[in-house]
């Protein structure tokens, strides 16, 4: 049985609310989920980099709180 881990991408609007979208691995698939606005999504390959685009286009959220 795989086991399943989840991390995050944080981003925040020019209002300063946060956003975020939930990676959950299991195995070699990992599923996308907003908590803002219920966008889910599998993604095999650069599942980061997936959630940053939609984080930007959905919610114009492009501040990184790590930079």
């Amino acid at each position: 049985m795989p086991s399943i881990t989840t991390s995050k991408v944080r981003r925040w609007d020019q209002h300063g609310r946060e956003h975020v979208v939930l990676v959950r691995k299991s195995g070699v698939t990992r599923q996308l989920a907003c908590s803002t606005c219920e966008w889910r999504r599998p993604a095999q390959f650069l599942p980061w980099l997936k959630a940053e685009e939609h984080l930007a286009e959905a919610h114009q959220a492009t501040v990184d709180p790590t930079a």
